[in-house]
């Protein structure tokens, strides 16, 4: 079995082996993933983080020792907490770093992957934060992000996307799609009891769960719908505020902690 890890800005992955495939995620800075199908220059990958799958162009992967991996997957990891950040490495190159991105092994500013040292001065949480407040507070620090399927970071997210990204920031790990998410935490049964930080689900006319968001207070949610915005939430569902009109459908809620 191979091995990788993302050290650039964003890795996108793909549904099938080409670039005119649609983009099915991001792979972040310092996210690890096993190989498991070649395809000439392709290379199918399952990520270490949330097990999604998905094609990349072997020029974006920097292989990983085994030994490496394991370790990297069994410990916990610290995650940048500013929008975009340098990352400086070999003393003069530099790399831009996202919003949400992992630093494995990171110890008084730095840490090495594969023999080079990495310095990074930008914010950083490590551990698990348990406080709903820093949900909402790290939710906020993707509004108005543009809609992009497929996406993790503050310059393109979808909307499960986003709800993941919200929590690895405070060190809990979702899965990858709506609808796996609506399957973790703790049904709220009425949506007069959610609370700030808890995650709305929304179904279409099948039944089918194709959305999700972040509960605010004051009977509103935060969601990335064309880009990330704030519009208020009932129990019939989402009320977008610019066309006066409902979006989204309410299913369900969930509370992940």
């Amino acid at each position: 079995m191979e091995y990788g890890i993302s050290l650039l800005s964003v890795i996108p992955l793909r549904s099938e082996p080409s670039d005119k495939s649609e983009m099915v995620t991001h792979a972040l800075f310092g996210e690890q993933f096993e190989v498991i199908e070649k395809n000439a220059q392709w290379r199918k990958v399952r990520t270490a983080y949330d097990n999604y799958e998905g094609w990349t162009d072997v020029k974006q992967i920097t292989p990983l020792p085994a030994k490496d991996f394991f370790v990297m997957a069994d410990s916990g990891y610290s995650v940048t907490l500013d929008v975009v950040q340098i990352m400086v490495y070999n003393r003069n190159h530099m790399i831009p770093v996202l919003l949400g991105s992992s630093l494995p092994g990171f110890v008084d500013k730095k840490f090495s992957i594969n023999g080079t040292d990495y310095f990074y001065e930008g914010n950083v949480r490590s551990g698990k934060v348990t406080d709903k407040k820093s949900v909402v507070e790290n939710a906020y620090m993707y509004l108005n992000a543009p809609y992009l399927w497929g996406g993790r970071s503050p310059f393109g997210i979808d909307c499960s996307g986003f709800t993941q990204m919200v929590y690895k920031l405070c060190g809990m790990k979702i899965r990858r799609d709506a609808a796996q998410q609506a399957e973790e935490g703790k049904t709220v049964h009425l949506l007069e009891e959610a609370q700030p930080g808890d995650i709305a689900f929304f179904d279409n006319e099948e039944g089918r769960i194709v959305h999700c968001g972040i509960v605010l207070p004051g009977e509103r949610i935060i969601h990335a719908s064309g880009r990330v915005r704030i519009d208020r939430l009932d129990h019939h569902g989402i009320y977008n505020t610019d066309t006066k009109k409902y979006s989204h459908h309410l299913r369900l809620v969930k509370r992940i902690f």
